[in-house]
């Protein structure tokens, strides 16, 4: 009895700290805060605000497609590209993401969660295989203090096949009267999840 404790206890405390140090060298997207907490990009590097303009979207919750192949669970990669004082190429973020069939989209980011890693979004058809994204979290700094929204936004198209899509995104961090705090911008890749998807896919 002893022992079979013993190795359940083990056990545990192994996954605990493999959580931790998956925490410690994860990077994040939901919203931008968190990230130098994590390992990723110093903030100081995109405090200053990017003149570019994120595509206008006209989005409605609720609001589903036609056209629903986007619907079903992603791995998601986030990676920097034209935005000052972040290399192209940087990896924002690892993310699974689950878009609905009633227009409605939500992510788990693999920012930490302490810093609200949950974010949810609602899409809409944009074009032939293409969907637009508007999409929100609530940034909290590591202590818990309510930071502001973030608002991410995609316009992704969807490869033939239907199992993998790419195409651009901005996220947008605003305080809690509605400045904006940091601009990031870049290229968005993703692979369909399914039942026969092995762990090695999604690391």
């Amino acid at each position: 009895m002893r022992s079979t404790f013993r190795i359940a206890f083990t056990g545990a405390l192994a996954i605990v700290l493999l959580g931790m140090v998956s925490v410690s060298t994860a990077t994040a997207q939901c919203a931008l805060f968190g990230w130098h907490n994590a390992g990723t990009i110093p903030p100081q590097v995109w405090q200053g605000t990017s003149r570019l303009t994120p595509a206008s979207l006209s989005l409605a919750a609720g609001q589903a497609a036609a056209d629903d192949r986007i619907v079903g669970f992603w791995k998601v990669k986030f990676v920097s590209e034209g935005t000052p004082g972040i290399p192209d190429g940087t990896v924002i973020d690892n993310a699974l993401v689950q878009w609905h069939s009633d227009g409605t989209e939500i992510m788990n980011s693999s920012r930490p969660p302490a810093t609200s890693s949950f974010c949810l979004g609602v899409w809409q058809k944009s074009g032939p295989s293409s969907y637009g994204l508007n999409h929100f979290g609530l940034s909290s700094d590591l202590g818990g203090t309510l930071i502001g929204p973030a608002q991410i936004r995609e316009q992704v198209t969807l490869e033939r096949g239907g199992d993998r899509y790419e195409g651009t995104f901005t996220i947008d961090q605003y305080d809690l009267s509605g400045n904006l705090l940091a601009h990031l911008a870049g290229r968005v890749t993703a692979t369909r999840i399914t039942v026969d998807t092995p762990v090695a896919d999604v690391l």
